[in-house]
């Protein structure tokens, strides 16, 4: 019967009409001619107590049911099975109404998408989709998601979600997603100092077209830091985060253009967060931040522009008139960078329009795997 249940009212409406086994009990004092309070009398026991029996608050007991049974004369197994069908109906009810809200909260996962990109495996029916979202975060009921991801791991994101337009379930199944992928990373005690040298080895990466990611990793992974690329979630259109993670510096990319300057930027921005920021802050790049969380995020923005191409290099390339591709090619050069990052940064500055990359197919795109 609990199977026919498909909502919320339909549950409801099977409250109403279930027959607990006071409505027995009073059917059968009506024929009888006897009171509650007379029947109270005879069984010796309190008139609320009867009364309570007879609306369904109170159980029949073995004891009330042997009570019954010498005064009604009705068997005691006859009320105890009347009881024991009746709460077990109760019980079904609870289950089925728990499935449906479960099913609910499920739902409002882009459960279809992270199907689709292989972070979970969804069979037919209600109970696995549930169970597998709860797997996925590690939790034992939607409740504990509630309390520990919502209240505490990911409160940031979902403080954030709620002034713009990312979806928070979304947000925190691309969070989570990041740290599975993480699980799989050794890494080092976190040194600070050899990751800012490794960052050095790294931004020698930026000129190779593909193939670098790996590098990347290993780099990071030998400072203690963990990179990996999660592609973002419709509903959530995120760049990257960075975060710690049991005393590991994680950084979450998603390379959402597809684009190698916009990947780079993103890179060193996260990076910025590790070596400048504290270990209790939580950046999701893409959100909307207080005004001490838009503090960090320009630190970290003018930390990665300047990694990328120095104050100095910005001033001589602002200075110039000319920018062909010729010209694009030999400042990269100049500054050891690629292309697209010139590009990249005369856009930033207004000098050109994003389109000249496209033209000078300065733009690459950026296979992760």
């Amino acid at each position: 019967m609990k199977n026919n249940y498909k909502s919320k009212e339909d549950i409801a409406v099977a409250r109403e009409i279930i027959s607990c086994p006071g409505d027995t009990l009073a059917e059968h004092l009506e024929y009888m001619g006897m009171s509650q309070a007379e029947l109270a009398e005879r069984m010796g026991r309190p008139k609320k107590t009867i009364n309570e029996i007879i609306q369904g608050k109170a159980q029949i007991t073995p004891e009330t049911a042997l009570q019954l049974e010498r005064v009604v004369g009705i068997s005691a197994t006859f009320w105890m099975n009347l009881e024991h069908n009746y709460r077990l109906l109760l019980a079904e009810l609870d289950e089925a109404e728990k499935r449906i809200v479960d099913a609910e909260w499920a739902k409002q996962f882009p459960l279809q998408e992270m199907i689709d990109k292989g972070w979970i495996t969804v069979d037919n029916g209600c109970d696995n989709a549930i169970n597998t979202i709860l797997s996925f975060f590690k939790v034992a009921t939607p409740q504990a998601y509630q309390n520990y991801c919502h209240n505490q791991l990911y409160a940031t994101a979902y403080r954030m979600s709620e002034t713009c337009s990312k979806d928070p379930h979304a947000v925190a199944a691309w969070l989570r997603q990041g740290e599975r992928q993480a699980e799989y990373l050794k890494a080092v005690l976190f040194d600070r100092k050899k990751f800012e040298e490794m960052l050095l080895t790294i931004k020698k990466l930026i000129v190779q077209d593909d193939n670098f990611f790996e590098a990347l990793q290993d780099c990071c992974l030998q400072a203690g830091v963990k990179v990996v690329h999660t592609p973002c979630l419709k509903k959530a259109p995120l760049n990257g985060s960075t975060r710690w993670i049991n005393d590991s510096p994680l950084i979450q990319l998603s390379n959402r253009f597809n684009r190698n300057d916009i990947f780079w930027f993103t890179f060193f921005h996260e990076a910025a967060h590790i070596i400048k920021h504290n270990k209790k802050d939580v950046f999701i790049e893409g959100m909307d931040y207080s005004f001490d969380g838009k503090k960090k995020e320009d630190e970290a923005n003018m930390y990665a522009e300047e990694y990328l191409i120095s104050r100095k290099e910005e001033n001589e390339l602002l200075a110039s008139t000319s920018f062909q591709k010729d010209d694009i090619q030999h400042f990269a050069e100049k500054f050891s960078t690629h292309p697209a990052v010139v590009i990249g940064r005369l856009v930033n500055k207004g000098k050109v329009k994003a389109e000249l990359g496209h033209l000078y197919g300065f733009y690459k795109k950026v296979e992760l795997h």
